[in-house]
C-alpha cells in the first residue's frame, strides 16, 4: 500500500524504497518524478523552472487514494487492490474525462507501471507503461523518416542519427500532451494494449503531461515550459542557396554576383564543409579563401549572408587535437579503438555537454569566422553521427551516452548562442542537423539530414516537418530536391526540384541543397585529395524553364516576407508551430486527423504539394468552418469537401482562408 504525503505544492507517495512525486510545472502540467530508492531529483534535463503554483493547486488525501488537481489537470493516485499495489496514476481533465493512465497491474501478474532493473554500477533500465487509450491518435515526437503521420501503433527509436531526431513530445487527440523528459537512449512503442516508453540506462523516471481543449493550447503550454525560439531574424525569411560544395572564394563570389545581377533576391549563401584545412582546425584554408573579409564584405553589399560550415569532429591530424585532448575536451570512447569516425583520416567529437569544451570551440569559431565578419553557422554533425551507433561504446562529461546522449545535438547549437549572446548582443540562426528537447531555446533550425533524392523521401520530408513542429521546434527545413541521389543531367531529378523547390517556399526556411551527380575531384595546394564538389545547384542551372519556375517561387516567397514575419512572431511569442496539420487549425473536422499529404502554412495558406512524378493533378480536401480561395485563379470553394485540383509543373494547389493573403493570387 502507497503511504501518502504532501507538500505545498507537490503530492508524494511511497511503496517500499520507490518515491514518486507529482508537481505542478507550468499552467494546467504536471512534472512526475520517481526513484526507485532514496530522494528524487529536480534537476532538469529540458523543463525550464516554473514560478511554484499555489492557489491553484488542490490536494486530497484518502487512506487509499490521493488527488492533486492544479488548473484544468488532475492526477488521481488509487493504491487499493492487487492492480494498483504500486501506486496506479491516472490523469484528468477539468472536465472529469480521462487523458491518459499508468497500465495496472494485472490482477495475479503484480506488473509495475514503474519498472526499475538495476545494472552493474547502479543505474537502470527503465520502463515505463501506459494504458492504450482507445480511439487515440499520437503527433509529435520529432523527425523519423517515415510518412506516418499518427504514431498510433509505431515503434520508435529514442535516439538520433543522421536524419533522425528524437524529440520525445507528443500530441494526443484526446486532449493532452506528454514528453519524456529523459536524454537516455531507448524506445517508445505506441501499442494496441499498451504505450512503453523504455530508458535503457537511467537514475529516474521523469516525465512532463499537459492538459489542453486544443493542438495549440497544448503548444503553447509545452513551449512555455522548454522555452521558445528567438525572433527570427530577417535573413531568414527569403531564400537561401547552398550545394556540396562551394570550393573557394572565387566560386562564392561568381554565384553571389549572377543572383545580383540577374535581380534575383539571396538572403543566405552557404558555404559547407571542407573549407578547412582539416577537420578540427575551426578556420579557412587560406589557399581557398585568401580575403574572407573582402568575400564577406561584396556579398554583403548585394544583401547576402554567408553561412559556414562547422563539423564537432576533431581529426587526429588537426592543429587543435592534442590540446583538446590533454584538456578532457574530447568525447570518451569507453572501450575499443579511439576513433569514433573515419572520413577524410580518424576523427573523435569534441565534447559539447562539456562547459568548457563549448567555451573553448566559440573561441575558435570567434577568432577566425567572427572576427572575419561570418556571423552565421550550420552545425552540421550534430547528432553526433559516430561510425557505428554503438552507444554504450561512449561517454560523454554528462555521462554514458546511453544516459545522457541525446543532449548532444542541444548542448552543440546552445555553445554558440551562448557565446554569440555573451560576445556580441545577438541571437542568429544556427542550422543544424539534430535537436532534442529544448534546442529551439537556442536558435535551432533544424534540417533533415542526408536525404535521398527520391519521391518517398520528399513525402518523408512533409511529415518530419509537420512533427517537428509539434514536438516544439518550429524552425524546420529540409534540402530542396534531397542531398543523395540527384543526377543534374535527367529530366526526372529535374521534375523531383521543381515540386520539392515549391514545397520549399511554403517552408519555415527555404533553402536549396544537395550533393549533385555528377561530382568532380578537388585537391589541396599540395596535392593532397579533399573532399569533392556536387554539379552546379544555382536555380539558373537547370535550363531556362525550370529557372523561371524557381524564379517565380522566390518572388512568392519575397510577398510574403511579412506573412512570414507574422508567422515566425507566433513562434516566437506562442511556440506555435509555423508547419501545421491540418488538425491543428481545424481540431473540430474530424477528417483532418488523418491528412498527412497537405498542410497548414501558419493560419492562412492551405498547400498540397505535388509528390507523385508526372502527375498534373492531386487530391485536396477543405476543410470545414472556412471559405478557401484558390491561388491560382481566385475561384471560391465551400469548405467540408474534396477537390481534383490542377497541377501543373509550373504550379500547386494553394488554398487561401477566407479571403486571406489575397496578394497571392495569380502569383501562384
Amino acid at each position: 500500500m502507497a503511504v501518502f504525503t504532501n507538500g505545498k505544492t507537490y503530492l508524494e507517495f511511497q511503496n517500499n524504497n520507490e518515491r514518486v512525486r507529482i508537481i505542478p510545472w507550468g499552467a494546467n502540467s504536471f512534472r512526475v518524478v520517481a526513484t526507485p530508492n532514496g530522494p528524487v531529483d529536480l534537476t532538469s534535463a529540458a523543463l525550464l523552472e516554473q514560478p511554484a503554483i499555489t492557489d491553484e493547486v488542490t490536494i486530497t488525501i484518502r487512506e487509499n487514494e490521493a488527488t492533486i488537481q492544479s488548473g484544468n489537470i488532475k492526477a488521481v493516485v488509487n493504491s487499493e487492490g492487487w492492480s494498483n499495489v504500486f501506486g496506479r496514476i491516472s490523469f484528468y481533465d477539468g472536465a472529469g474525462k480521462l487523458l491518459l493512465a499508468e497500465a495496472d497491474g494485472g490482477g495475479a501478474l503484480l506488473k509495475k507501471p514503474r519498472y526499475f532493473r538495476s545494472q552493474i554500477g547502479g543505474d537502470y533500465r527503465l520502463t515505463a507503461t501506459f494504458a492504450a487509450n482507445d480511439g487515440e491518435k499520437i503527433y509529435g515526437m520529432g523527425q523519423y523518416q517515415q510518412d506516418i503521420l499518427d504514431l498510433k501503433g509505431c515503434n520508435l527509436e529514442l535516439a538520433h542519427r543522421n536524419s533522425q531526431a528524437s524529440v520525445p513530445f507528443y500530441v494526443s487527440n484526446k486532449g493532452y500532451g506528454f514528453l519524456w523528459h529523459n536524454p537516455a537512449v531507448g524506445t517508445v512503442t505506441f501499442g494496441a494494449n499498451t504505450t512503453e516508453w523504455r530508458a535503457d540506462s537511467t537514475k529516474q523516471l521523469d516525465y512532463w503531461i499537459t492538459a489542453g481543449t486544443t493542438p495549440a493550447a497544448i503548444e503553447e503550454q509545452y513551449s512555455a515550459v522548454t522555452g521558445r525560439v528567438p525572433m527570427m531574424p530577417e535573413y531568414g525569411l527569403g531564400f537561401w542557396q547552398c550545394k556540396l560544395r562551394y570550393v573557394n572564394q572565387d566560386e562564392v563570389l561568381e554565384v553571389a554576383r549572377e543572383y545580383h545581377r540577374r535581380g534575383v533576391k539571396v538572403d543566405v549563401l552557404v558555404i559547407d564543409y571542407y573549407h578547412w584545412p582539416r577537420c578540427g582546425d575551426y578556420r579557412f584554408d587560406e589557399h581557398f579563401f585568401p580575403n574572407v573579409k573582402e568575400m564577406v564584405a561584396e556579398c554583403r553589399s548585394y544583401g547576402i549572408e554567408l553561412m559556414v560550415s562547422i563539423w564537432p569532429q576533431i581529426d587526429v591530424r588537426s592543429e587543435n587535437f592534442q590540446e583538446m585532448k590533454e584538456r578532457g575536451l574530447l568525447v570518451q570512447t569507453a572501450h575499443g579503438m579511439d576513433v569514433q569516425m573515419i572520413f577524410h583520416g580518424n576523427n573523435v567529437f569534441y565534447d559539447a555537454t562539456n562547459p568548457e569544451t563549448r567555451k573553448y570551440i566559440w573561441q575558435k569559431v570567434k577568432a577566425n569566422y567572427r572576427e572575419q565578419g561570418i556571423r552565421l553557422f550550420w552545425l552540421d554533425e550534430a547528432e553526433p553521427e559516430f561510425g557505428t551507433y554503438d552507444y554504450d561504446t561512449y561517454r560523454y562529461y554528462a555521462g554514458s551516452v546511453l544516459q545522457q546522449g541525446n543532449i548532444y545535438p542541444r548542448e552543440y547549437v546552445r555553445g554558440f548562442h551562448e557565446g554569440e549572446a555573451e560576445d556580441f548582443g545577438e541571437n542568429t540562426v544556427k542550422l543544424v542537423r539534430c535537436a532534442w528537447a529544448g534546442s529551439q531555446r537556442y536558435g535551432a533550425l533544424v534540417w533533415s539530414g542526408d536525404i535521398h533524392s527520391t519521391y518517398q523521401d520528399f513525402k518523408n520530408q512533409v511529415v518530419a516537418g509537420l512533427q517537428m513542429g509539434l514536438a516544439g521546434i518550429p524552425w524546420w527545413t529540409t534540402d530542396i530536391g534531397g542531398f543523395h541521389g540527384g543526377d543534374v543531367r535527367t529530366d526526372e531529378f529535374k521534375e523531383l526540384l521543381i515540386r520539392w523547390f515549391q514545397y520549399g517556399a511554403f517552408s519555415p526556411v527555404m533553402r536549396i541543397h544537395g550533393s549533385r551527380t555528377p561530382h568532380r575531384e578537388i585537391f589541396k595546394a599540395d596535392g593532397e585529395p579533399t573532399e569533392q564538389s556536387g554539379a552546379a545547384n544555382e536555380i539558373w542551372s537547370y535550363g531556362e524553364e525550370n529557372y523561371q519556375i524557381m524564379k517565380k517561387f522566390i518572388d512568392v516567397r519575397e510577398a510574403m516576407r511579412d506573412y512570414n514575419r507574422d508567422l515566425m512572431t507566433q513562434a516566437h511569442e506562442k511556440g506555435a508551430p509555423v508547419l501545421r496539420g491540418m488538425f491543428y487549425e481545424f481540431p473540430e473536422d474530424a477528417t483532418t486527423w488523418d491528412l498527412k499529404d497537405q498542410y497548414m502554412f501558419g493560419g492562412d495558406v492551405l498547400v498540397a504539394p505535388v509528390m507523385v512524378a508526372g502527375a498534373t493533378t492531386r487530391r485536396v480536401y477543405l476543410p470545414q468552418g472556412a471559405q478557401w480561395t484558390d491561388a491560382r485563379d481566385g475561384k471560391v470553394y465551400q469548405g467540408g469537401q474534396w477537390l481534383d485540383s490542377k497541377a501543373a509543373i509550373e504550379t500547386l494547389p494553394i488554398f487561401l482562408r477566407d479571403g486571406r493573403q489575397e496578394y497571392l493570387v495569380g502569383m501562384i
